[in-house]
């Protein structure tokens, strides 16, 4: 079978490569052909632009040449023996690449797709899955006021995980069109400016006590700063993005305020789940994915204003181009197989 599919040859060079599948799917795979896949703007570019060294460790699960993407909504052709998770013919959400087809192990997620849900928006749901980290990962109780600095895309669906869950959401972010795009969403309370005046003005909605749960959502060391210093009391920070920037600072003064302040601080990285439930109802990546699809399909969770751009593979280049050079115009793109 005669496949397209993305493959990153080297730093910021991308093609849409000529394939082959050799033969039907084997014992637990999968056949999927693709409908939809959305690009991740964090690990992707990570990746696009060397940011990630490990693309020139040869054998790692990046190296160079990498073929990418972990977002994919397509329908399943075939299935080989002992396959339980899907049938032929089922619309489904899984961790696939950025392919016209794929085999697939069933170990892997795989999720059924709500009949009335677009392919597109449900393949960016991916994004909604590394922001659902923020809010199984914290302890929220009551009625807490929530600071999420950074409304990218990650950083705008963790403000609506929040607010779903009843929290008092506070947006940070210093580009204006972000935060539009997060109160078009449904997030109540945006604010911008340097760090210090969106500070103050996170401090003039939450009070003196300020936020019990802060989140940086942005992957940037003085953000994490910015996140200590807002939080109040017994208040829980929680680091969403994944730091990539050397950031020069005082370690003391932020061990101190951790100690003071008695504050838990909270990595949330995604894959601290297992992929499907292990033990009895436990929490688990495929749970999470289906809460998300229910959450979307009701209308609770919001991520078509956050697509900016549905383009065909043959676009890849100018995708990735776009999310890192112009990121305030593609806040959110995805490829159209189909």
């Amino acid at each position: 079978m005669q496949i397209r599919e993305v493959v990153v040859t080297g730093k910021e060079q991308v093609e849409l490569q000529s394939g082959a599948l050799d033969g039907p799917p084997r014992a637990g795979e999968l056949l999927i052909e693709s409908e939809a896949t959305f690009i991740s703007s964090g690990t992707e570019l990570a990746n696009y632009t060397a940011k990630d060294p490990d693309v020139y460790v040869p054998g790692s699960w990046c190296s160079y040449p990498w073929r990418s993407g972990y977002a994919n909504v397509g329908v399943v052709r075939a299935v080989g023996e002992g396959v339980h998770r899907a049938q032929v013919g089922q619309r489904v959400f899984s961790y696939g690449r950025h392919a016209s087809a794929f085999r697939y192990p069933q170990e892997r997620l795989i999720v059924p797709v709500p009949e009335r849900l677009d392919s597109m928006i449900a393949a960016a749901s991916r994004m909604a899955g590394v922001a659902a980290s923020a809010i199984l990962l914290s302890e929220i109780r009551e009625n807490p006021w929530v600071v999420v600095f950074g409304l990218g895309l990650v950083g705008n669906l963790a403000a609506q995980l929040f607010r779903i869950r009843g929290c008092r959401v506070i947006g940070v972010d210093p580009v204006a069109a972000r935060r539009d795009l997060a109160e078009e969403c449904g997030v109540e309370w945006t604010v911008g400016g340097t760090s210090d005046a969106a500070l103050d003005g996170v401090r003039v909605l939450t009070g003196v006590g300020g936020a019990q749960i802060s989140v940086d959502a942005v992957g940037h060391s003085g953000v994490l700063m910015d996140c200590l210093t807002i939080t109040g009391t017994e208040g829980q920070v929680i680091a969403l993005g994944t730091p990539r920037v050397p950031v020069a600072g005082d370690l003391t003064a932020a061990f101190n305020r951790i100690h003071r302040g008695r504050l838990t601080v909270r990595g949330a990285h995604e894959w601290f789940l297992p992929m499907y439930p292990d033990v009895g109802n436990r929490t688990s990546q495929f749970s999470k994915q289906q809460m998300l699809l229910d959450w979307m399909a009701r209308g609770l969770l919001r991520v078509e204003p956050l697509i900016s751009h549905r383009l065909p593979p043959e676009q890849i280049k100018a995708a990735y181009d776009g999310l890192l050079h112009q990121p305030d115009v593609y806040t959110g793109v995805g490829l159209v197989w189909g």
